[in-house]
């Protein structure tokens, strides 16, 4: 059904003023599937020509995208994209600063600790003592990420734990906003054996402070890089500070399409939506505006690797990891991040007249209003 930006606009704004507890029924869920299609393919054709323009736009694996050097493609991405998979290592449930795209935005006080001295690694709790055992009886993964929430609130608790990961020679990334990186504790990481480590520097919108703490981080730790969800503060202040980063010698920037949840889609009111894959919900903006960077970074000749982490990726890293973990043909940890879909999000992009479905035909019968029971 190629259903017109017209009757998906009524429709959508019909679904959009239903009670939460009120179930579509089948035939308005293949309206509101075929609206997600029309967006999405519409979107689909605006990114595949701006993809066009990228000379040197190379592939792992047709997993994902990036343009530069690809000997500084992050180490962690390929243990994500074409290894075992990445393990996610839990431990600090604290951050000390508030982003409006953060997945936990107006709920970090409620996040649950993992436990006093344990760390949560594959989604159980360990001890310390415990990684003997670990390494064991498993497989070791390619790659291991420290996430969740801002590691260097109690840096001094992850030295010897990443000291054991690197004697076993597992590689190892941590993400943090820099803010609280010095040289002290970034000297610590990188005798302890962290392989990577990626600065969320829209975090900070830029900092300076943050930006030459990047600088003191590939001092001690072989690969730095910058992973940032794209958003158009970020991609200003990128250009507006351009030479002072790329100076820092940094290796790598992992430009994430920003994808919304419901703690932090209301920061986003009023932004034109899609869906992708009926799974992830982003701003249209963000991917162009990674498009866009890696244009300019390849047209310039930027001796670094410039990622598109989009939500295509997200969806490759899901079906990689299945298979390594012998699931079934088409296995895939990829879904939806609402338990019930935002009709509302997507009034916006519909409203707008400046965008087009790319075909349109009219509603076939039993499909329009007065004719759905």
């Amino acid at each position: 059904m190629k259903i017109a930006k017209k009757d998906a606009l009524m429709w959508f704004r019909f679904f959009a003023q239903l009670p939460d507890d009120e179930e579509l029924m089948p035939k308005q869920m293949e309206l509101v599937y075929a609206t997600f299609a029309q967006i999405e393919a519409a979107i689909d054709a605006r990114n595949e020509k701006l993809m066009a323009e990228i000379k040197g736009l190379q592939s792992i694996d047709g997993r994902t995208y990036f343009v530069g050097n690809p000997d500084k493609f992050a180490r962690g991405c390929r243990s994500c994209l074409t290894g075992t998979g990445l393990t996610a290592i839990r431990k600090t449930n604290k951050c000390n600063i508030r982003c409006k795209f953060c997945y936990n935005y107006g709920d970090l006080e409620n996040i649950m600790p993992i436990g006093e001295g344990m760390w949560e690694i594959g989604g159980t709790r360990f001890y310390e003592r415990d990684l003997d055992l670990l390494l064991s009886v498993q497989n070791k993964p390619t790659g291991i990420s420290y996430v969740y929430l801002e590691p260097f609130m109690e840096i001094e608790k992850y030295y010897s734990i990443i000291r054991k990961f690197s004697e076993a020679g597992i590689h190892q990334h941590m993400y943090t906003n820099g803010t609280l990186a010095n040289e002290e504790n970034l000297k610590a990481l990188g005798e302890a054996g962290l392989d990577e480590l990626r600065f969320n520097l829209g975090a900070t919108n830029c900092n300076d402070k943050v930006i030459e703490a990047i600088g003191i981080a590939k001092k001690y730790i072989k690969h730095v890089g910058i992973e940032t969800p794209m958003t158009p503060e970020f991609f200003d202040t990128f250009f507006q500070k351009k030479e002072q980063i790329l100076a820092t010698g940094v290796d790598f920037i992992n430009c994430a399409e920003l994808h919304l949840n419901a703690n932090n889609i209301e920061n986003y009111a009023g932004e034109s939506m899609y869906i992708y894959r009926q799974g992830y919900i982003s701003p249209i903006w963000s991917r162009e505006l990674t498009l866009k960077l890696m244009k300019i970074a390849d047209d310039e000749g930027w001796d670094i690797a410039i990622h598109d982490c989009a939500n295509r990726t997200k969806f490759a890293r899901g079906l990689n990891l299945a298979a390594k973990e012998g699931k079934w043909f088409g296995a895939s940890d990829y879904c939806g991040e609402f338990t019930k879909l935002p009709y509302w999000v997507f009034l916006p992009i519909l409203e707008d007249e400046s965008f087009q479905f790319l075909e349109e035909e009219e509603l076939p019968a039993g499909y329009r209003p007065g004719e759905l029971y």
